[in-house]
């Protein structure tokens, strides 16, 4: 396996992401097809992932959803049956997680620049944030909880999200070689 390719399994970005669009086994299904660096078979994977073939399937299948698993079939001429050999685009993962990514930072960037101009306001509980007007409407009392509301600290939250910002582009970076 390519460093590149070893690469981008060991980003939390992409295993975050194959997590979420394939399950908790998706990473190590993605690993093995990468380090046999040719075509493979659901049964050869079923040999080295603790999981019925179905589930390897299940896996695979949502990966081709997405178009980062490919498969040839083939007739087996013994039995009639069609055999599946699977491959994984590495270069598919990283477009996906770039586009992702680009998509999260330009909100995260939009919701900084809307916020920048108020002051904000918050309950002590996981509620939405609003602004003064909103705040001052429902007498400072958290619209979806009825807890008394707060000013929060703009600069606090814009610093985290820009060291949010910053470890995400890191790992862009590496997608972007890929790609």
């Amino acid at each position: 396996m390519s460093s590149l390719k070893k690469q981008i399994l060991d980003l939390n970005i992409t295993k975050d992401f194959l997590n979420i669009i394939a399950g908790q086994r998706a990473v190590e299904l993605v690993k093995i097809c990468l380090e046999k660096n040719k075509d493979i078979t659901d049964e050869e994977i079923s040999k080295k992932l603790p999981l019925k073939i179905t589930e390897i399937r299940t896996i695979l299948n949502q990966l081709h959803y997405r178009g980062i698993a490919c498969y040839n079939k083939a007739k087996t001429k013994r039995s009639g049956w069609y055999n599946y050999t699977w491959r994984i685009k590495t270069e598919r993962i990283a477009e996906l997680i770039l586009e992702q990514k680009t998509e999260e930072i330009n909100k995260i960037e939009k919701k900084q620049a809307d916020e920048k101009n108020y002051e904000i306001f918050a309950c002590n509980s996981k509620c939405l944030p609003v602004a003064f007007e909103i705040a001052a409407e429902y007498k400072f009392k958290c619209p979806e909880c009825g807890k008394p509301m707060n000013l929060i600290d703009n600069k606090r939250i814009f610093r985290e999200n820009k060291q949010h910002i910053e470890t995400i582009e890191k790992e862009m970076k590496i997608l972007k070689k890929i790609v």
